[in-house]
């Protein structure tokens, strides 16, 4: 027990150190585990019983993880996206899954072996892929969107894996680990004829489908009458458990019936509750399970043939990237996007740690091997930061997406443009149109200008920042220009060469933050609106109503504040300095402080006395 506590805390204590230093570094949580157990492996028994049972414990990670995505996929949702997960999806982990199988068996390897290397490596890194795609906001490209759906077939098809895998075991392993499970655990099927083993286990399957459909909803609704916390997410965590004891007493792998029962569940108005009680425990465990994979890594394999690991892995990526890249051609990605797409997806994933595991404890891998493809999907995944560099750096040298249609050619100039007509444009363009005046829109979104065009607004496709698009507009005899792109550095782009095309143009910016307030003070933006400053006076002032002042009360503290703090932003912009962060600036945090003062000052004393008119009591119209 001592060794046990002894490690657990050690590996807690990796867990805390070194996931936040690899997300800082942009290597992602999933490799910050991998190296964190990779660091204290070097210190700790491979053989001890108590790392075994703590691996055990921290497997059961992976069960709640696939019933959280059985929980994101309606049937609905996986009906819509049936194209790409069935085709785009399929045809990667067929192709992927038979090149690496044939390879395999050129290397000497029984076709058994071969095949489930094939799924095992199939596989590529959701953690990592999802994460870096969402950092660089690339999940809206197309090669994005496509990276995703590969993903998901991915993430969908470890469950058959899981399910089919132990099948290819030889029959007197297969034997073996029966036995071996059959003595740690209780068994619905044991002695049963072939028939009895078949109807028990549909009947166990039927079980989770009707009581996940029928049974959680009064469960829930009984549980609730508590109204103590701790007893939902016992809930949660006995419905996991329960699902999964059921599974292995009939033979099946728990994370089949927990996915499934995720499915069952996705469209029950309990999913969001389920989620939250769940993702907890589910991130924990799941970060042990990957410090235990990367502790039980034999680095002795890697120093003893350095040359044969590090070409099989890169002999992986290069499959897996040829693959991808024809793919990616078929399904029409161009560009930046099959690159991406190619790149994103051609290392290994975190699910192979799980299969190899599972196929290890079926002795259809055999633990050299098994150290081997350790080593392989851990190199692979180190190498993943790298490829999205490269990525980035073609990116920036390839031209726009062939494949996108071309510029709208604009028949008409009016004296307003408005770049950008997502959430934040689409009511500056309302309100200006409504009040009788012209505008001319661009937005680089086709679906958003074929959407406004549906409502009877007119827009035209294109990129904003485009010179040759914004001479088309009328640039040149405009009055007033609003730049309200979502990606903040167009943004500041297109005021800059707006400002440097037209001294005299009056400029509207939209600013995501403080800072880049401050950068389109710099590019000569005459009014800059942050995205939210507005609406969150708006809930100040509601707050204020409700704390006891009145509505005019409320109203003019509201003014003053926009006024003074508009103000000061004004000033502090003079002091910014572009790439050095504010609490690096002395002179910038004791302005910054000044005016707070004054802001203050200035709210407190304006009710300090009765007001002249009109009366605190009177609404504001």
């Amino acid at each position: 027990m001592d060794a046990f506590l002894f490690q657990a805390t050690l590996y807690l204590i990796a867990m805390v150190v070194a996931v936040p230093i690899a997300s800082r570094l942009g290597l992602g949580s999933v490799l910050g585990y991998l190296l964190a157990g990779i660091v204290i492996g070097q210190f700790i028994d491979h053989s001890a019983d108590e790392m075994e049972e703590l691996r055990h414990f921290a497997e059961f990670g992976v069960v709640m993880m696939l019933f959280l995505i059985g929980l994101e996929l309606e049937p609905r949702t996986l009906w819509a996206m049936r194209d790409k997960l069935l085709g785009l999806g399929g045809l990667q982990i067929l192709a992927t899954g038979l090149l690496v199988t044939l390879g395999a068996m050129a290397l000497g390897q029984d076709w058994r072996v071969a095949l489930t290397l094939g799924a095992i490596l199939a596989l590529s890194s959701t953690a990592i892929v999802l994460q870096t795609l969402s950092e660089k906001r690339l999940m809206q490209t197309a090669g994005g969107r496509s990276t995703f759906a590969v993903l998901l077939t991915q993430d969908v098809a470890v469950i058959p894996f899981l399910a089919l895998l132990p099948l290819l075991a030889l029959p007197g392993a297969r034997a073996l680990a029966e036995a071996e499970a059959g003595h740690s655990a209780l068994s619905l099927i044991e002695g049963l004829p072939g028939w009895g083993v078949t109807l028990v286990t549909l009947g166990a399957v039927a079980a989770v489908v009707l009581g996940g459909h029928y049974l959680i909803r009064p469960l829930f609704a009984f549980v609730h009458t508590a109204r103590l916390r701790e007893i939902n997410t016992a809930l949660a965590l006995l419905i996991v458990v329960g699902i999964a004891l059921l599974m292995l007493m009939v033979g099946l792998s728990p994370a089949l019936g927990t996915f499934l029962a995720g499915v069952v569940l996705a469209n029950s108005e309990f999913k969001h509750e389920l989620e939250s009680d769940i993702a907890p425990f589910k991130g924990l465990l799941l970060g042990l399970f990957f410090i235990t994979v990367g502790a039980g890594i034999d680095f002795g394999v890697l120093f003893g043939k350095p040359l044969t690991i590090l070409g099989l892995t890169v002999a992986l990526m290069a499959t897996k990237g040829l693959v991808l890249y024809v793919l990616g051609w078929l399904f029409g990605l161009r560009g930046k996007n099959r690159w991406l797409f190619t790149l994103g997806l051609a290392q290994a994933g975190e699910f192979g740690f799980v299969l190899v595991s599972f196929t290890l404890g079926q002795r259809i891998l055999t633990e050299s091997l098994a150290q081997t493809v350790l080593l392989v999907i851990a190199l692979s995944m180190l190498l993943t930061p790298l490829f999205f560099i490269l990525h980035d750096w073609l990116a920036a040298r390839l031209k726009e997406e062939s494949e996108a249609p071309a510029a709208d050619e604009i028949d008409d100039q009016q004296p307003v443009i408005i770049a950008g007509v997502g959430r934040f444009g689409q009511v500056v363009n309302r309100m200006v149109t409504m009040s009788g005046f012209k505008t001319t829109v661009l937005d680089h979104s086709l679906e958003t200008i074929q959407l406004m065009r549906k409502f009877g607004f007119k827009g035209y496709y294109g990129d904003p920042t485009r010179p040759e698009l914004l001479a088309a507009a009328g640039l040149d005899k405009a009055r007033v220009l609003v730049a309200c792109l979502d990606d903040a550095e167009a943004t500041t782009r297109l005021v800059r060469y707006a400002r440097r095309l037209r001294p005299d143009l009056h400029i509207v910016a939209r600013a995501r933050d403080r800072t880049h307030v401050y950068e389109l003070y710099q590019a000569g933006a005459n009014d800059i609106v942050r995205e939210l400053f507005d609406s969150s006076l708006r809930v100040a002032r509601y707050v204020l109503e409700n704390v006891g002042l009145s509505e005019f009360e409320a109203a003019e503290l509201e003014k003053i504040f926009f006024k003074l703090d508009r103000a000061s932003v004004r000033d502090l912009a003079k002091l910014w300095k572009p790439g050095v962060p504010g609490a690096e600036n002395p002179e910038y945090i004791a302005r910054a402080k000044e005016l707070d003062h004054e802001l203050e000052t200035a709210l407190m004393a304006r009710f300090a006395t009765e007001p002249d008119e009109p009366s605190p009591d009177q609404p504001v119209k």
